[in-house]
């Protein structure tokens, strides 16, 4: 059973994903404007993945360098068939946002994909998915999804 990650460790996962939950937030509208100017949405959703694949290569590149590992490509032979999807979910969540954004703003869509990850991530959990260890459906959780769920209704009035 794994143990419960120390408070600073908690303090900075939190943290780095609220931030992350900020870039997906500003993304979306970003998005929309570049989609604006080339009035093709699978263009668009390309040049974002393109501009993130080349950050993230970049990224990777230099993290070799600090963790003073060899350039060398992992075997990708080994990875389940199933975990090549990522990108493609991915993929959904470009899409979706860059025709939801102009027609319902910015704070609809947030709290629509906030309350899609919750309830995913309810499931998940209550299953223990993908190899995670398995965490009953509490109050507290199902408390947490109707109130984004509420918040989603709240910003339509």
């Amino acid at each position: 059973m794994p143990t419960e990650p120390s408070p600073i460790v908690l303090l900075v996962a939190v943290v780095s994903v609220i931030v992350a939950g900020a870039a997906i937030a500003v993304q979306a509208p970003i998005n929309a404007v570049l989609n604006r100017t080339l009035a093709d949405p699978i263009l668009t959703a390309c040049i974002s993945f393109f501009v993130g694949f080349v950050a993230l290569a970049l990224i990777w590149v230099v993290s070799l360098t600090f963790r003073e590992q060899a350039f060398a490509l992992p075997s990708l032979s080994a990875v389940p068939i199933w975990a090549w999807i990522g990108g493609f979910l991915g993929t959904t969540y470009v899409l979706a946002a860059l025709w939801s954004v102009p027609r319902v703003g910015v704070v609809t869509v947030v709290a629509s994909v906030v309350l899609g990850q919750l309830l995913a991530a309810t499931v998940m959990d209550a299953i223990g998915a993908f190899g995670l260890e398995a965490k009953p459906i509490s109050w507290t959780r199902v408390a947490s999804v109707l109130m984004v769920m509420g918040g989603l209704v709240l910003s339509r009035l």
